[in-house]
Protein backbone atom coordinates (compact mmCIF):
# COMPACT_ATOMS: atom_id res chain seq x y z
CA UNK A 1 0.00 0.00 0.00
CA UNK A 2 2.94 2.80 0.78
CA UNK A 3 4.30 1.29 -2.54
CA UNK A 4 1.29 2.36 -4.16
CA UNK A 5 1.37 5.66 -2.43
CA UNK A 6 4.73 6.80 -3.29
CA UNK A 7 4.45 5.52 -7.39
CA UNK A 8 1.15 8.02 -7.13
CA UNK A 9 3.53 11.02 -5.62
CA UNK A 10 5.67 10.36 -8.06
CA UNK A 11 3.11 10.04 -11.04
CA UNK A 12 1.52 13.77 -9.66
CA UNK A 13 4.87 15.09 -9.60
CA UNK A 14 6.07 14.23 -12.94
CA UNK A 15 2.85 15.84 -14.14
CA UNK A 16 3.27 18.68 -12.55
CA UNK A 17 6.54 19.51 -13.47
CA UNK A 18 5.66 18.44 -17.43
CA UNK A 19 2.59 21.00 -16.82
CA UNK A 20 5.55 23.98 -15.42
CA UNK A 21 7.49 23.41 -18.42
CA UNK A 22 4.68 24.03 -20.92
CA UNK A 23 3.63 27.28 -18.78
CA UNK A 24 6.80 28.37 -19.23
CA UNK A 25 7.18 27.45 -22.97
CA UNK A 26 3.69 29.09 -23.74
CA UNK A 27 4.53 32.34 -21.49
CA UNK A 28 7.66 32.20 -23.67
CA UNK A 29 6.11 32.14 -26.44
CA UNK A 30 3.54 34.33 -25.95
CA UNK A 31 5.83 37.27 -25.07
CA UNK A 32 7.66 36.73 -28.21
CA UNK A 33 4.46 37.14 -29.94
CA UNK A 34 3.61 40.68 -27.36
CA UNK A 35 0.25 38.82 -26.82
CA UNK A 36 -1.24 39.29 -23.75
CA UNK A 37 0.07 37.10 -20.71
CA UNK A 38 -3.26 36.35 -18.43
CA UNK A 39 -4.43 33.08 -16.80
CA UNK A 40 -6.86 32.47 -19.79
CA UNK A 41 -4.20 32.88 -22.62
CA UNK A 42 -1.66 30.72 -20.72
CA UNK A 43 -4.13 28.01 -20.01
CA UNK A 44 -5.61 28.03 -23.93
CA UNK A 45 -1.84 28.37 -25.22
CA UNK A 46 -0.22 25.66 -23.16
CA UNK A 47 -3.07 23.38 -22.76
CA UNK A 48 -3.34 23.35 -19.18
CA UNK A 49 -6.19 23.53 -16.82
CA UNK A 50 -6.67 27.30 -15.34
CA UNK A 51 -7.26 25.55 -12.38
CA UNK A 52 -3.53 24.06 -11.79
CA UNK A 53 -2.60 27.39 -13.09
CA UNK A 54 -4.63 28.72 -10.43
CA UNK A 55 -3.21 26.13 -7.33
CA UNK A 56 -0.20 26.25 -8.44
CA UNK A 57 1.97 28.61 -6.40
CA UNK A 58 5.10 28.89 -8.45
CA UNK A 59 3.06 29.29 -11.67
CA UNK A 60 0.28 31.92 -10.33
CA UNK A 61 2.92 33.89 -8.77
CA UNK A 62 4.87 33.84 -12.46
CA UNK A 63 1.62 34.55 -14.54
CA UNK A 64 0.30 37.70 -12.03
CA UNK A 65 4.20 38.93 -12.12
CA UNK A 66 4.08 39.36 -15.71
CA UNK A 67 0.52 40.66 -15.75
CA UNK A 68 1.32 42.99 -13.22
CA UNK A 69 4.85 44.04 -15.29
CA UNK A 70 2.49 44.65 -18.77
CA UNK A 71 -0.08 46.45 -16.58
CA UNK A 72 2.58 48.77 -15.49
CA UNK A 73 4.25 49.14 -19.11
CA UNK A 74 1.13 50.28 -20.35
CA UNK A 75 1.01 52.71 -17.70
CA UNK A 76 4.05 54.23 -18.25
CA UNK A 77 3.13 54.36 -22.14
CA UNK A 78 -0.04 56.33 -21.12
CA UNK A 79 1.73 58.58 -18.30
CA UNK A 80 4.52 59.56 -21.48
CA UNK A 81 1.60 60.00 -24.02
CA UNK A 82 0.22 62.56 -20.90
CA UNK A 83 3.71 64.29 -20.53
CA UNK A 84 3.49 64.86 -24.64
CA UNK A 85 0.05 66.23 -24.08
CA UNK A 86 0.69 68.42 -21.58
CA UNK A 87 3.92 69.91 -23.17
CA UNK A 88 1.96 70.50 -26.27
CA UNK A 89 0.14 72.60 -24.39
CA UNK A 90 2.44 75.18 -22.96
CA UNK A 91 3.79 75.08 -26.12
CA UNK A 92 0.69 76.28 -27.58
CA UNK A 93 0.07 78.64 -25.20
CA UNK A 94 3.08 80.02 -25.14
CA UNK A 95 2.42 80.44 -28.86
CA UNK A 96 -0.90 82.31 -28.50
CA UNK A 97 0.79 84.79 -25.97
CA UNK A 98 3.50 85.58 -28.60
CA UNK A 99 0.79 85.84 -31.33
CA UNK A 100 -1.10 88.23 -28.92
CA UNK A 101 2.04 90.15 -28.51
CA UNK A 102 2.81 91.01 -32.03
CA UNK A 103 -0.77 91.63 -33.18
CA UNK A 104 -0.97 94.49 -30.62
CA UNK A 105 2.98 95.93 -32.30
CA UNK A 106 1.31 95.48 -35.49
CA UNK A 107 -1.39 97.56 -34.41
CA UNK A 108 0.69 100.30 -33.04
CA UNK A 109 3.09 99.91 -36.20
CA UNK A 110 0.11 100.82 -38.62
CA UNK A 111 -1.28 103.34 -36.50
CA UNK A 112 2.29 104.70 -36.53
CA UNK A 113 2.07 104.64 -40.19
CA UNK A 114 -1.01 106.38 -40.45
CA UNK A 115 0.38 109.18 -38.36
CA UNK A 116 3.35 109.40 -40.46
CA UNK A 117 1.21 109.74 -43.52
CA UNK A 118 -0.68 112.10 -42.43
CA UNK A 119 2.12 114.04 -42.14
CA UNK A 120 3.88 113.94 -45.07
CA UNK A 121 -0.06 115.32 -46.91
CA UNK A 122 0.18 117.68 -44.99
CA UNK A 123 3.99 118.40 -46.24
CA UNK A 124 3.13 118.16 -49.63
Amino acid sequence: MAGDLLGLEINWKERTKEARRKVDISISELSMQAKPINFSSVSKHSGVSKNFLYKDKVTRDKIEQLRQYEINKEMNQRAKYDRTSSSKDTIIKAKDRRIVKLEEENRKLRSELECLRAKIYEML
